[in-house]
């Protein structure tokens, strides 16, 4: 099978250079033959992808630990699911995973529009065949994953014991799955570039498919937000880790592009600024994929050191080459038709949105850089640590929520005083009536009592919007609230889809208050019998335990859980020994609830004294972070979900009754 595996990517490098090729002509010269023959190059390149991965697989399964990735990613006492996690868990696998999601998407996009936007798909393909070129070259020749070792080794090295977990099996597959996704508007835009097409069909035609890669990229994020809360055993999620900014750059860029593009659709305006986000966007997923696979920074969540660095430079320069001269050419035709006719506007709510998203951006990606940078500079290298991002992006965030909440409020044009009072004022006067409490129930953070104020502005404005909007299907419809809350829903679902991707977006900003200004924690080391207390727990160390496999050993430490004088819980933190790689891991212990989590790591334990060493974290509002990102889900579903197809009268009832139909 491996053999079959290496033939079929050396074929499919061949297949996407000639369907690059062979598309360019075929659009170039009209000629539907070549850009038929280019779209069977591209669906060919799928199944051959397909049967590389399925090899890969089949190695790995059947423990073939003469393929050099098989005996350095499992081993023979690996359980099944994270054997098919090591697809993604090493450097070659994960670009072979890679390459499967975008020939797939390819095949997906053309199989979507095999009779329309004929004129910008053979560019289209072309674009995703180029991309495609690029990846099956890289496995070709410089990261094989089939290459065989001169001698069998008895046992692999195992997956690494940080990856032996549940989120990592979900995480990777969704933050490819929204990098390959940008690809899609990105062919679009260089397509539109091309032909010189540059009205919003393009974009109308890629909206789906932009909400599909941001969904991913947030679901991505939030996924490996949950795994180093879970795995790295610092109380935390979130510590502004390159690999962690690489992966939060594009989603920035694409929220970003995601609200200006209605400006585009809505006043035909910032064309320019659009192409720029879809370009930007596309660049910053190579971007974060030099920086995890080049080995230039250290992470735990990096691949080794490769000599893959140049050659995604590389790719990455000529991207940003073709797609900006493209730009520049075109840079006459996207001219905008009208301008801002008030600051106060809604137009300028969302350009305001924008230039946050793009500065949280910028900083990101210069704390990010820094380092390289002044290593390349100075030969000495200045880590950025979270200090830096928190100064930095704490004050925007504040102002991004604060737009978040005006944005849908306000007029389009132009607000004026009217329109304030009417949308703005019953939200804010919540806000600050919200705020007011908190101080006098004793909250003294300026920080948690702004977020909490503004987050309940946004709230309250939601409210009013589906308040109005049902209450105008009642007196229009006569409906009841419940089927008038659904017939609004279902007739603008992007408007009040958002409004529930706003919900998420705010409870993801409370647990981040919460968590960042009101944790507390403890280290400690006890004897068997005794307590310490905690965020209104008392806790009691009762002694440890141990198991042993044929992969891990076990040590966990039982601490009885106690609040208000009654036994609630027994919470058991592990350490962890995984034989093969012969490696220890730690494994939290956590009591959840809707008000927070107990969080405790074992640090230690001393077997002569018997003395455990234990971290404690309470985490205020953290659950809120995992039902922000469930309630986002759910807003996306609501705004991505197909708009049912207009019924048809039969022919013989139109032909006698040729008045147009009524379309629900």
């Amino acid at each position: 099978m491996t053999e079959v595996g290496s033939l079929t990517l050396a074929v499919g490098l061949v297949l996407a250079a000639y369907g690059t090729v062979v598309a360019l002509a075929g659009g170039w010269q009209q000629r539907r033959d070549l850009i038929a023959s280019a779209e069977h190059a591209a669906f060919a390149c799928w199944g051959l992808a397909l049967i590389a991965t399925a090899a890969l697989l089949h190695a790995l399964v059947t423990h073939d630990f003469n393929v050099e990735y098989v005996a350095a990613y499992t081993s023979s006492t690996l359980p099944l699911n994270y054997i098919i996690a090591a697809l993604w868990g090493g450097q070659k696998g994960s670009l072979l995973f890679w390459l499967l999601i975008l020939t797939s998407i390819t095949a997906v996009v053309l199989l979507q529009n095999r009779e329309r936007n004929r004129d910008l798909m053979p560019y289209v393909n072309a674009v995703l065949m180029a991309i495609a070129v690029f990846f099956f070259a890289m496995l070709v020749f410089i990261t094989p994953p089939f290459e065989r070792l001169a001698f069998t080794p008895p046992e692999g090295r195992d997956l690494n014991p940080l990856l032996q977990n549940y989120w990592m099996q979900l995480h990777p597959p969704s933050l490819y799955l929204g990098y390959v996704g940008c690809a899609v508007p990105f062919a679009f835009a260089i397509a539109a570039l091309i032909t010189g097409k540059l009205g919003d069909v393009w974009i109308r035609t890629t909206r789906r498919w932009t909400l599909f890669a941001w969904f991913f990229l947030s679901l991505g994020n939030l996924f490996g937000a949950e795994w180093a809360y879970l795995v790295l055993g610092w109380g935390g999620y979130w510590a502004w880790d390159p690999v962690e900014n690489a992966a939060f750059l594009p989603w920035l860029t694409c929220t970003a592009f995601l609200h200006s593009v209605m400006i585009q659709e809505k006043k035909n305006m910032l064309k320019v600024w659009n192409m720029v986000l879809v370009i930007l966007t596309f660049l910053l997923t190579i971007f974060g994929t030099f920086l995890t696979r080049s080995g230039v920074i250290s992470s735990v969540h990096s691949f080794t050191q490769s000599g893959l660095g140049p050659f995604f430079i590389g790719f990455l320069a000529l991207s940003a080459a073709v797609s900006l001269g493209l730009l520049g050419y075109r840079l006459r035709l996207l001219k905008s038709e009208n301008e801002l006719d008030s600051l106060i506007s809604r137009e300028s709510a969302f350009l305001f949105n924008n230039l946050v998203l793009v500065g949280i951006a910028f900083a990101v990606f210069w704390g990010t850089m820094f380092p390289i940078i002044s290593e390349a500079v100075r030969g000495v290298k200045i880590t950025v640590g979270p200090p830096f991002f928190n100064k930095v992006n704490a004050p925007l965030g504040i102002v991004l929520l604060f737009l978040t909440g005006v944005g849908p409020l306000i007029a389009w044009r132009r607000a004026g005083w009217q329109s304030f009072r009417k949308n703005l004022l019953p939200p804010l006067l919540a806000g600050l009536a919200s705020g007011v409490s908190l101080a006098a129930l004793g909250m003294r953070s300026l920080w948690a009592l702004t977020s909490f104020s503004i987050g309940v502005f946004v709230l309250a404005g939601i409210v009013f919007e589906y308040y109005r909007g049902v209450r105008a299907r009642q007196a229009v419809a006569g409906e009841n609230a419940a089927v008038a809350l659904l017939h609004l829903i279902g007739k603008n679902r992007r408007r009040y889809g958002g409004y529930i991707i706003h919900v998420g977006v705010v409870m993801m900003y409370f647990a981040i208050t919460g968590t960042a200004v009101f944790r507390q924690e403890q280290q400690i080391t006890l004897s068997q019998g005794q307590s310490f207390e905690l965020g209104g727990y008392t806790l009691r160390y009762d002694g440890v335990e141990q198991e042993s496999t044929p992969h891990i050993a076990y040590l966990r430490a039982k601490v009885a859980l106690a609040q208000d004088g009654r036994d609630i819980d027994v919470l058991k933190p592990e350490k962890r020994f995984y034989k093969k790689p012969e490696q220890p891991t730690t494994e939290v212990a956590i009591r959840s609830t809707l008000s927070g989590d107990l969080y405790l790591v074992l640090g230690g334990f001393d077997e002569d004294t018997k003395l455990v060493t234990l971290l404690a974290y309470v985490n205020p509002l953290i659950s809120f972070l995992w039902y922000g990102g469930l309630v986002m889900a759910l807003g996306t579903a609501v705004v991505m979900w197909p708009a049912a197809v207009p019924v048809r009268e039969p022919r013989t009832v139109r032909l006698r009754a040729p008045e147009p139909a009524v379309v629900d």
